[in-house]
């Protein structure tokens, strides 16, 4: 991380106990146990834009999310990106590498201005092994990972732009559990089509499209789903409702 990106660093230790306590991973880990994790975990703010790791860097420390979004992406010779996932807070991401110990196979960007935590990979490995209840949650999540992974590539490869930007948006919502009063996903259109594999230009038609049906409303930076019912349908059977 360079270090004019980097802000000041803030987080307690109340609130490195808070994200990992409230992980599924850790959260069935006994207090002390937690205390010692927290004790290994390094906060560290970082502004937007902000280069955490790139493609091809050692796997050398795990990462948890405080506040803000951390993009996981990877990018062509010729210019082109593709953001694979949006880590938000409460997630954890580099565990890949840093369990096998091999290069990281994407980059990871800090998306806003974001607080993180650092946990040095020669200080954790040691810590799973005390703690065997953590091999089978990692196992857990590495599933849960290739799960995702193997739906995102069936989504690029089967299904067409509304279904597959249904699913984003969709997917987006449940997993930041936005409040369904507001339900804004704060995302640029050029991010959404980095994450579903389309043009820009093809995205905003679509949204437009769907804004005219009071579906979606969109803001600078973001998007709100109005009505995400239709939406819902539209990923699910690849049957626009008004068809």
């Amino acid at each position: 991380m360079t270090e004019d990106k980097r802000a000041s660093v803030r987080p307690t230790n109340n609130g490195k106990l808070s994200v990992l306590r409230q992980h599924p991973i850790f959260r069935e880990l006994e207090a002390d146990a937690v205390d010692q994790l927290c004790r290994y975990a390094k906060p560290t703010s970082l502004k937007r834009g902000a280069t955490i790791f790139s493609k091809g860097d050692p796997g050398s420390s795990l990462y948890a999310v405080i506040s803000g979004t951390v993009k996981i992406s990877v990018s062509s010779p010729d210019g082109r990106n593709a953001i694979l996932n949006l880590i938000s807070a409460g997630e954890i991401f580099g565990e890949v590498a840093v369990l096998d110990g091999r290069e990281r196979t994407a980059d990871a960007t800090a998306n806003t201005n974001c607080e993180i935590l650092v946990i040095d990979r020669r200080e954790f490995l040691p810590f799973v092994k005390s703690q065997p209840v953590l091999a089978m949650k990692f196992i857990e999540l590495l599933c849960d990972r290739l799960r995702w992974t193997s739906d995102q590539v069936e989504q690029v490869i089967l299904q067409d732009l509304p279904r597959r930007l249904a699913s984003a948006l969709l997917g987006l919502t449940d997993k930041r559990k936005l409040d369904a009063a507001s339900r804004t996903i704060a995302i640029t259109q050029q991010e959404i089509s980095e994450m579903v594999g389309m043009t820009r230009e093809s995205i905003n038609k679509q949204l437009r499209a769907w804004a005219a049906r009071d579906w979606v409303r969109l803001e600078h930076g973001a998007i709100v789903l109005l009505n995400p019912e239709p939406l819902r349908g539209l990923a699910e059977t690849g049957q626009d409702e008004d068809e």
